[in-house]
């Protein structure tokens, strides 16, 4: 069952490049939270509380928005690549969800376990997207590749979902491979088979001036 983590919000009355700025500079995310046919609340939230709460995939917040509570799930985050931490954090867009309805998110793939000795996992894809009842959206799904040999493969119809989840991802999506590294050419191999060439390329050339 995922929690909703409460933040208190307030009410943004000021836009643009320059407001967003002064904004960040007190410690504080301008978000957007939108959807069921509302329109759009501009909201500003405590910067350093939300990176503890976004580390966790599709967090849901229960919002505090002048004095009510509003359910709401992260839809995206906006970073700044050259910031670190509570800094790098731009703007959210968040969407309002109902306890008991579903939404469309994508879940990040968690691989347990070793393969057979010898073989190495190809990760193919590193989320994939379900239907799932907003207060049960898992933090990833984890599959296990314990003991599995070359040529193994686990499909997006093979991982376990949470109950009543959909998978929306096409089920013959590949998402794990095992297999076995090809094995590095010999140097003395290689530098074999380039002196054989450059003599065979030398007796061709003293036969031309025979």
């Amino acid at each position: 069952m995922t929690d909703a983590s409460k933040l208190v919000t307030e009410t943004r009355t000021a836009f643009g490049k320059g407001a967003a700025r002064k904004l960040r500079a007190l410690g504080k995310i301008p978000a957007v939270l939108y959807g069921h046919g509302t329109e759009p609340k501009h909201l500003t939230l405590n910067a350093h509380d939300v990176f503890m709460l976004v580390r966790r995939s599709n967090a849901i917040f229960d919002l505090e928005i002048e004095g009510s509570s509003q359910l709401a799930l992260v839809k995206d985050i906006q970073r700044n690549p050259v910031l670190e931490g509570s800094r790098a954090i731009e703007h959210l867009d968040l969407v309002i969800v109902k306890r008991g309805e579903k939404v469309v998110v994508d879940v990040p793939i968690h691989v347990e376990g070793e393969s057979a000795p010898g073989t190495i996992t190809n990760l193919e894809a590193t989320s994939i997207s379900i239907d799932v009842d907003a207060m049960n959206i898992p933090n990833n799904l984890v599959v296990s590749i314990e003991g599995l040999e070359e040529g193994a493969h686990i499909l997006a119809g093979g991982i376990e979902l949470p109950e009543g989840a959909t998978l929306l991802t096409d089920p013959e999506a590949l998402i794990i491979g095992i297999m076995v590294p090809a094995a590095p050419q010999d140097e003395d191999e290689g530098a074999a088979a380039t002196g054989s060439g450059a003599s065979g390329e030398a007796s061709d050339d003293s036969a031309s001036a025979e």
